[in-house]
């Protein structure tokens, strides 16, 4: 190294070093921080912010338990001003800095706190209040990911950390006690910034009867008892010993009654959590299972879960999220009254450890083909309003092989079109001219797309018992592809 270069060096070494010391000595208290100081009683400029992350979905709750917190005596609830650079600073750079941040108008936001019902909540605000005769302060902002805020915070400043710590501990308490998620039926997404990021929708619990319902005989109550049995029996189970937590799983083809079947259950678990998961929103199963043990009891659904869960081998090697879902089967303690509620269209795919391994799933339950008993019972059930004879419905299915319950819902809509484009009540030839067009060879694909194949499920060899999802087949077994 020459001597022109360690000049260069040493005044660059001098240029930072006099960067750092501006800096330093330019930032002061921001009128937002004056004001905190003046509230607290002390110097804020090293006291560290004590950070929790609020998941989307459960930031309702902390409003909720914020709000509670701040009612059990004096408080006040400021807002910050300069616009988007609010957003780019935690709670310390907001009190000191060289920028001017001051008291201002709160932000709201309007957010579902139930299928009908709505909460004003704070999305960026600052609480001041008394926690066990200590004064905090308390920053409370929703998730920005288009700021590069992921995740919703609190973050709360005190003349401790230890007082900090407790605050969030006792925030943490509350959000359990006071949630408005307990006893809902809930389905949670993502937006197109934060991937990672879980909100939650709210729906209504579903109102299906066991009469709807048109399964093989004692397929409906064997699944009915292992949801909805275990949880009404919950404590002699656990005084006996007995473990609560149960994963079932309902394979089948499409159309045979799986998710009406899921519908029934929920709304036969009335009070019950549930948090509905399907498609891409699989990947929040963690968030998912953290609720279920939350807020049980619980239900948590995945539907379609070979879309992620399949076999890794055909897949390339291990993926992340069936590992996610494996986990969150595993992670709860079997005293935690959650059902893991899977369904699939095709579990020849499922990794096997998930079809068959104890613990997992306990229950698997083929959802088939209607034979023709089921098959007049299901077409009696959706012509049941129509003015239809006996003889012409009970017809119809016996031609109808091999399809499912989707396909004579279908069939009852086309008769019903076909009569109501010539103004007129619909008739036993409309639904027959409706099953010919839907029986011909133009229609096979949507016949597919019904669930009605007319190929016995299973015709690859393997069988299933209804029990444990184990090959009933001793010359072929699911194992990767070589």
């Amino acid at each position: 190294m020459d001597s022109e270069q360690r000049s260069f060096i040493e005044l660059f070494r001098t240029f930072l070093e006099e960067v750092v010391f501006t800096s330093v000595r330019d930032s002061a208290l921001t009128p937002l921080g004056e004001l905190v100081q003046d509230y607290l009683g002390v110097d804020i400029a090293t006291l560290p912010a004590v950070t929790e992350t609020i998941g989307g979905h459960r930031l309702i709750d902390a409003d909720i338990a914020l709000a509670h917190l701040a009612a059990r005596g004096e408080s006040r609830l400021v807002g910050v001003t300069n616009g988007q650079m609010r957003w780019q600073e935690d709670l310390p750079g907001l009190l000191v800095s060289r920028a001017t941040f001051a008291p201002g108008p709160v932000d709201y936001a309007s957010v579902a706190s139930g299928p009908d019902s709505e909460r004003q909540m704070v999305t960026f605000g600052l609480r001041m209040l008394e926690f066990d005769g200590h004064r905090i302060a308390l920053l409370q902002r929703s998730a920005r990911p288009d700021f590069g805020q992921a995740h919703a915070r609190i973050e709360v400043l005190a003349a401790s950390p230890d007082i900090a710590s407790a605050v969030i501990h006792e925030i943490r308490e509350q959000m359990i006690r006071l949630s408005v998620l307990r006893g809902q039926v809930l389905s949670l997404i993502g937006n197109e910034y934060g991937q990672g990021a879980a909100g939650a929708t709210f729906l209504a619990r579903p109102t299906v009867t066991a009469e709807e319902i048109v399964l093989a005989d004692g397929v409906l109550e064997q699944v009915r008892r292992h949801v909805v049995g275990i949880g009404e029996q919950r404590a002699r189970l656990t005084s006996a010993g007995q473990h609560l937590k149960r994963g079932v799983l309902l394979y089948g083809p499409p159309g045979t009654g799986k998710t009406l079947t899921v519908r029934h259950l929920l709304a036969s678990t009335p009070g019950t959590t549930a948090v509905l998961l399907t498609g891409a929103s699989i990947r929040f199963i963690t968030e998912a299972a953290e609720l279920a043990r939350a807020m049980q009891p619980a239900i948590v659904v995945l539907e379609d879960v070979d879309l992620v869960a399949g076999d890794r081998s055909m897949h390339g090697g291990p993926q992340p999220l069936p590992f996610a879902v494996l986990d969150a089967l595993d992670g709860l303690d079997g005293d935690a009254d959650v059902t893991f509620l899977l369904t699939t269209n095709r579990v020849e795919l499922l990794e096997r450890a998930l079809a068959e391994r104890p613990g997992r799933v306990d229950l698997a339950v083929e959802i088939g083909l209607p034979d023709v008993a089921e098959r007049r019972r299901l077409f009696a059930l959706y012509a049941r309003a129509l003015p239809l004879s006996a003889e012409a419905v009970e017809a119809a299915a016996d031609r109808a092989d091999g399809v499912t319950g989707s396909f004579a819902k279908e069939l009852m809509r086309r008769a019903v079109l076909t009569a109501a484009e010539q103004s007129r009540e619909v008739t036993d030839v409309d639904l027959q001219a409706s099953l010919e067009d839907l029986l011909s060879a133009r229609e096979a694909l949507t016949r597919s797309m019904l669930g009605g194949s007319g190929v016995p499920h299973g015709g690859d060899g393997v069988h299933y018992s209804a029990s444990y999802g184990t090959p009933m087949s001793s010359s072929l077994t699911i194992e990767p592809d070589e």
